[in-house]
């Protein structure tokens, strides 16, 4: 079995508070990324997604810091690593799709030109080659005439073109990973499940290995072949997309699963799961869980639970859902 192209353990990203202490956005994160896999990372907003993709990138900039941790990409280690080998890699080996196109695409520049730039990052290329990889590029992702467009600006392409036009932008180097960070929420379903589908398809012919971030567990229950569940900056649940869908171990996980639209019959008021995600710098005593929870016992205000693993299962809960309920 060929190694992991991402094997991240024990990942600590911490943000320092006013009053002292600090807050672990990301509380000792663990998984790895096979070559083509697509792993979904989903959870509620405010539950350390993106942090969790900013801290693998190393975009954590002041009061944050990665607090602890190994982030080994293709066998180099990144935690740790000064900012000019980080600059290297990014683009290169790693790169982000970011939520918004809008700010992530510089309106005064034509997108030929951005992309120029981002070639130009890593490789000098003569302008004719620059232009054909640019075009081509372009061209993957779905976007008509690639050549004539690299002269147009951001505000000339519709939203979920901007949004393909940074996909492009991220896949120019040929990354082994890909981080996306919710890049389908603004746009409408129909050129979303375009998306899906071709960055599935890609996927599957170059062997990219794609980190879905998401707060919908619908976008990736079709889309990702296995799937991290993370609430207040911790992994709670984790295994194979259908075995986690069909038949969560979680509770919190269940709640995300029964509070989606298509699980409530016409005419019922939508299930959700009662009062809100904790402040990471004032988390409960125990499992973060736990004053949410249907199933919270005494116990569950003692101590954070560890982790138990089942195969290609784990989750945390001293008082876990029964396998196949």
């Amino acid at each position: 079995m060929s190694p992991p192209v991402l094997d991240v353990v024990d990942l600590t990203t911490e943000f320092a508070l006013r009053g002292g202490g600090a807050a672990r956005a990301v509380d000792g994160v663990s998984f790895s990324l096979a070559r083509g896999e697509i792993v979904g990372l989903v959870g509620e907003s405010g539950s350390g997604k993106s942090v969790t993709g900013f801290s693998l990138m190393g975009l954590i900039d002041p009061p944050g810091r990665v607090a602890g941790g190994s982030v080994r990409l293709n066998g180099a280690e990144l935690a740790g690593m000064d900012a000019e080998g980080l600059r290297a890699r990014r683009g290169r080996e790693i790169a982000m799709i970011f939520q918004d196109p809008v700010a992530t695409l510089n309106p005064l520049l034509t997108v030929g030109a951005q992309m120029r730039m981002a070639l130009a990052a890593h490789a000098r290329t003569p302008r004719r080659a620059a232009d054909d990889r640019c075009a081509a590029a372009l061209a993957r992702v779905g976007i008509p005439a690639a050549r004539d467009r690299l002269a147009a600006y951001p505000h000339e392409f519709s939203g979920g073109m901007r949004q393909r036009v940074a996909i492009a932008i991220a896949l120019l180097h040929a990354p082994s990973v890909v981080i996306a960070d919710e890049p389908t929420t603004a746009l409408d379903v129909s050129v979303q499940a375009q998306i899906l589908v071709e960055m599935r398809a890609l996927a599957a012919e170059t062997g990219l290995s794609l980190i879905w971030i998401s707060h919908d567990l619908a976008v990736v229950s079709g889309f990702a072949s296995r799937i991290l569940v993370m609430y207040a900056g911790r992994v709670v649940e984790q295994g194979p997309a259908e075995a986690v869908l069909r038949a969560p171990r979680h509770p919190y996980t269940r709640g995300l699963i029964d509070s989606l639209p298509a699980a409530a019959k016409p005419g019922e008021p939508l299930r959700q799961i009662p009062g809100g995600a904790p402040s990471l710098g004032a988390l409960p005593p125990g499992c973060a869980f736990a004053p949410r929870c249907p199933r919270a016992a005494g116990a569950c205000r003692a101590a954070p639970p560890v982790e138990t693993r089942e195969g290609a299962r784990a989750w945390r809960c001293l008082f876990p859902l029964e396998a196949g309920a």
